[in-house]
């Protein structure tokens, strides 16, 4: 009789035991099956279903987030009537590097368990029959999707009954299982950055070995990039390098530990970003308005703005003689109106980053229509220079250089702002890489203090009117003078036209060219109208003909890019990572085609025969990262850098980690100095 019982019950717990998992998935890849912690369950209680998988030796499958490449498991249940399930429990995955890629998953067994909560309707006896779709991709050289369909069938009974067979395997994955961060999580970030200060007064953290932070969701770090551990007494910092547009507003996902020992901990960490990466380096602010004011000062000699300060600086040689009250407010115009312009241009650049676009120095130039805009501007300005037509409230052919009308004095200030996007001074990349990084109303502050530097000149002339004086005595030279300098600004037109070329192709300069030639017309009809002595019909047509012009604008913004340059390789992260993993020199050019200083320096110091050579003989690979047209990755690119405009050189030699950032303003022999490590 005892015989008999011990009989049966040894043959009841074998089959709840065979109950607790489906029968395998067999694949020359992989190895998968259905499993249950319970061999019975009970009603209203839970239990844990999980899909065990085995990829065989060299292949791996993928955790939640796959990293560069994959893609995760996924599971379908077909569970009774009133029955629910809960969300996969991950494990801590492992970093699996391929080229220039990193992925995130498992090259050894793993269980991905998720809950099961069942109804109480369910009665002892019962059969909880349950289906499931598992597919999942497995990979080495190739990959690989699988899919496999499973049944289970869990008796029920008054009391759950654990499985034997399966809880080693459970077991193993609660160990696996990231715990909560047991202390403080602090995370900053700034555009191509972020940082996680971790309080652990709890751990040794001279012993710790590695950390590596894997985010709970795709798109927020460059899973390549590696991942500083910076240990301090009590507290641990782990810099982290963004992935091209990131903007995150937290930062969370699973950190793991490894000490001296080789052991693994894992750790789930969620913080709210709450300012700037630590340690990040941001200039203090008095430290940043110096190098805009600075910055602001050395933009009056850079090329683009000449044509409108040379204009300008006629207009300042008439008030030779004039009383110091005059040629103060004068001088005080022109500078009010580039301290304005700087402050909308850093409030505007808040605003669109505020609102999650990425923006930076000179971001209205990736516009074509902006572009088109500033070219017919500009061109009514160099006609009004060759007398074609007057600015109402100055002398006929006067305008903008002029001496009557501070308002004239004001707006020539704001064109010479507008004009001077396309460049970048010395220490400007410094001060607008701190912009970005401080407060708005601090990042405001450094904005005016470039508009200050900028208008230096012209406050000095304000408060020593007695500076005037010693200008050329106006006379004949100064008409002369004036219809010169119309053709400065015909030639902008057509730089800018030529910009067009490069953002909207043909079609771009077609319109462009088209809506400066009704621009002329209607302007020379406003100028015949004037010296007929007045009448509505000239200001009236020439309304018709900006109306007519403004109306192409549209247009420009929607068509086509210019196709890239022959022979030049396009920027991308992932070619840049390939390249360097090929041990091969890298240089990234970030330029634009309306940046007058990347065009510079590129005839200058790039296209030298040397620097050419140089390039052969290294075997580098030369990059462009083309921000003509705006593109969120460069803006990204350019902000993981420190700076908030092109142009940017970087540099990376054979093996390096870090690349070398080249000055803005380049020659032949600091190219060849980077190239050659002196």
């Amino acid at each position: 009789m005892l015989r008999a019982l011990a009989f049966l019950t040894g043959l009841t717990l074998a089959s709840l035991a065979v109950a607790a998992e489906s029968p395998a998935f067999r694949s020359a890849q992989s190895e998968a099956r259905l499993v249950a912690d319970m061999a019975a369950v009970a009603p209203g209680e839970s239990f844990r279903l999980g899909l065990a998988l085995r990829p065989a030796p060299g292949w791996h499958t993928y955790w939640r987030n796959a990293g560069d490449a994959g893609a995760p498991a996924e599971i379908a249940l077909d569970l009774p009537p009133g029955a629910t399930v809960g969300e996969i429990a991950w494990p801590a995955p492992e970093r699996i590097p391929y080229g220039p890629l990193v992925n995130f998953g498992y090259k050894t067994p793993v269980l991905l368990a998720l809950p099961v909560s069942l109804p109480a309707t369910l009665a002892p006896g019962d059969l909880v029959r349950i289906e499931a779709e598992a597919t999942w991709l497995i990979c080495e050289q190739v990959c690989i999707p699988e899919t496999a369909r499973f049944t289970l069938a869990l008796p029920v009974a008054p009391r759950a009954v654990p499985s034997f067979t399966t809880e080693a395997a459970f077991a193993a994955t609660d160990a696996a299982l990231p715990r909560p961060w047991p202390g403080e999580v602090a995370a900053g970030a700034a555009p191509g950055r972020a940082s996680l200060t971790l309080d652990a007064p709890f751990l040794n953290t001279g012993t710790l070995r590695e950390a590596f932070f894997f985010p709970d969701a795709p798109g927020l770090i460059r899973n390549d990039a590696p991942q500083p551990l910076r240990r301090e007494a009590g507290r641990m910092r782990l810099d982290l390098a963004l992935a091209d547009g990131a903007i995150p507003a937290s930062v969370s996902g699973t950190l793991t530990l490894v000490d001296g020992g080789g052991q693994r901990a894992s750790f789930l960490v969620d913080a709210p970003v709450t300012g700037p990466p630590a340690g990040q380096g941001v200039p203090t602010l008095a430290l940043a308005m110096l190098m805009a004011l600075a910055g602001g000062l050395i933009l009056n000699l850079m090329p683009c703005v000449f044509p409108v300060l040379a204009m300008k600086a006629m207009g300042l040689a008439k008030l030779s003689g004039a009383a110091s009250l005059r040629v103060r407010a004068h001088a005080a115009s022109m500078a009010a109106g580039m301290v304005v312009s700087f402050a909308i241009l850093g409030g505007a650049l808040a605003g669109l980053r505020a609102a999650g676009l990425s923006v930076g120095w000179g971001f209205q130039f990736t516009e074509p229509a902006f572009v088109a805009a500033m070219a017919w501007l500009v061109l009514a300005v160099g006609l009004n220079l060759s007398g074609l037509f007057q600015v109402p409230g100055t002398g006929v052919g006067q305008g903008l250089a002029g001496q009557r009308g501070h308002g004239a004095a004001f707006l020539t200030g704001v064109l010479a702002v507008l004009l001077a996007a396309p460049c970048t001074a010395p220490f400007m990349a410094a001060a607008l890489g701190a912009a970005a990084l401080l407060p708005p109303a601090e990042g405001m502050a450094i904005f005016v203090a470039l508009g200050l530097g900028m208008a230096l000149p012209y406050l000095l002339l304000a408060a020593a009117p007695g500076l005037a004086a010693r200008l050329p005595r106006p006379g004949p030279w100064m008409e002369r003078l004036r219809q010169a300098l119309a053709f400065p600004m015909y030639a902008t037109a057509a730089w800018l036209v030529s910009v067009l070329a490069a953002q909207a192709g043909p079609e771009g300069v077609l319109l462009g060219l088209l809506g400066g030639v009704v621009l002329a017309a209607g302007l020379f009809a406003l100028g015949l109208a004037q010296r007929a002595g007045g009448g509505r019909w000239g200001p009236g047509l020439a309304a018709v003909a900006l109306l007519v012009a403004l109306a192409l604008l549209p247009r420009l913004s929607v068509a086509p890019a210019a196709a890239a340059s022959p022979g030049v390789e396009p920027w991308s992260a992932a070619r840049v990572a390939e390249l360097r993993a090929a041990g091969r020199p890298v240089l990234v050019n970030a330029t634009a085609a309306w940046c007058i200083t990347c065009q510079v320096n590129e005839r200058l110091a790039f296209q030298a025969p040397a620097v050419q050579a140089a390039f052969a003989a290294t075997n580098l690979a030369y990059l462009k990262a083309d921000w003509t047209r705006g593109d969120a990755a460069i803006g990204a690119l350019l902000r993981e850098h420190g700076r908030d405009g092109v142009p940017l050189y970087l540099y990376w030699a054979p093996g390096a980690t870090q690349p070398v950032l080249l000055p803005q303003l380049l020659t032949e022999g600091l190219v060849l100095a980077a190239l050659t490590g002196g």
